[in-house]
């Protein structure tokens, strides 16, 4: 009698344990349907600091636990079909676009290498196109005030940035050099070239503050080479730090479950943005004030030299309040400007030595905003 109970307690403990949540079972593969849809608005969670595994950590059934991550900041990214975009957007990059033809697009903050050449740009947009076979971006779209909207393509087809390739599974590796330039009425010509390698180099269970998923991890190295000239002055050459994105993707997620961002300081690998989906959180550093939009406030160049001043572009002329810290939370400088243009420069000297990853707080009469720099 004793040896029946015992049998059917262990059927109970099987039955009870086949119904739980299982992730690490076997390595996810991302396609298509994974990535981002028409209609979509998915918010993230945005911090400097990284709390949890170190991004050595990497394999097969891994259990990644991010869910110390605490918010900065939040953003909401919107996703809409080429015919919402302003102006020829939806001609040249819809139905008649050719090689350029995208499904979906995404307003975006504006690239750094665009903001450095100091083009009168509002609004950019992201044209992507999904297919079976990859996801890769075929232009931006850049809205400039009285004129409208221009396109800019890439090189060709085969120079379009081809962020993932389908079927995405473990331990695949792949890559895409892309090239793109855009001369915006006389005023500037910029040129970016890319490389990009993306290998898919961990699979297992997430957890982060927005919940606990199976993932494949996905570290994509960025390797951006910027030429810019400006009102027809001889141009400038710009290699940019090496950066690398570690991605953790998941199922019918659209985007990224969570993203940390690196760059190469002096050799050293740095930490300078972490991004994860997440639910709407009130922010107590910005709960009571308006949060200005990433298109808002640019700071550049970034990463910055050590004797290099750096440049503010502000919403509005007026009243703007300074502070940077570092990332152990420690006042680097703290100082008001009661004039200040829309263009503002901080001296190399107010960061006196500083090394490393700070975040600069932005305070203007129209809102507040938290921008992070990395100074070399």
């Amino acid at each position: 009698m004793l040896h029946r109970y015992s049998v059917l307690g262990a059927c109970a403990l099987l039955l009870t344990a086949a119904s739980l949540p299982t992730f690490a079972q076997a390595p996810i593969v991302i396609d298509r349907n994974d990535m981002p849809n028409t209609g979509d608005s998915l918010r993230v969670s945005q911090t400097l600091i990284l709390r949890g595994p170190a991004l050595t950590q990497t394999g097969a059934n891994q259990t990644w636990n991010y869910s110390s991550l605490q918010p900065l900041n939040q953003s909401v990214s919107y996703f809409s079909g080429v015919n919402a975009t302003p102006g020829v957007l939806p001609i040249v990059f819809g139905v008649l676009g050719g090689v350029n033809r995208a499904t979906i697009a995404n307003r975006q903050p504006l690239p750094s290498v665009l903001v450095q050449a100091g083009l009168p740009i509002s609004e950019v947009y992201s044209f992507f196109n999904e297919s079976a076979s990859n996801y890769r971006q075929v232009g931006y779209g850049a809205e400039i005030p009285t004129v409208g909207a221009i396109p800019v393509f890439y090189r060709s087809q085969s120079l379009q940035d081809v962020i993932y390739r389908f079927p995405l599974a473990y331990e695949q590796r792949d890559s895409s050099n892309s090239d793109f330039s855009v001369d915006a009425l006389g005023q500037a010509y910029v040129r970016q070239k890319q490389k990009r390698v993306n290998n898919a180099d961990g699979w297992g269970t997430l957890t982060t503050p927005f919940g606990t998923f199976a993932t494949l991890r996905v570290v994509s190295t960025l390797q951006t080479r910027d030429s810019i000239s400006v009102q027809g002055q001889p141009g400038i050459a710009v290699q940019r730090p090496e950066v690398k994105q570690y991605k953790w993707l998941g199922k019918e997620q659209g985007i990224p479950l969570l993203e940390v961002t690196t760059q190469l300081v002096n050799g050293r690998e740095v930490v300078s943005l972490v991004q994860y989906r997440d639910i709407y959180r009130r922010l107590p550093i910005l709960s009571n004030q308006t949060q200005l939009p990433e298109s808002a406030v640019a700071v550049y160049p970034n990463p910055v030299g050590a004797s290099e001043s750096l440049r503010l572009t502000l919403p509005a002329a007026g009243s703007v309040s300074l502070t940077a810290t570092d990332l152990a939370g420690r006042v680097l400088f703290k100082y008001t400007l009661p004039h200040a243009a829309r263009e503002t420069v901080v001296p190399a000297s107010a960061f006196g030595e500083f090394r490393g990853v700070a975040l600069l707080r932005v305070q203007t009469e129209t809102g507040v905003a938290v921008r992070r720099v990395v100074r070399e």
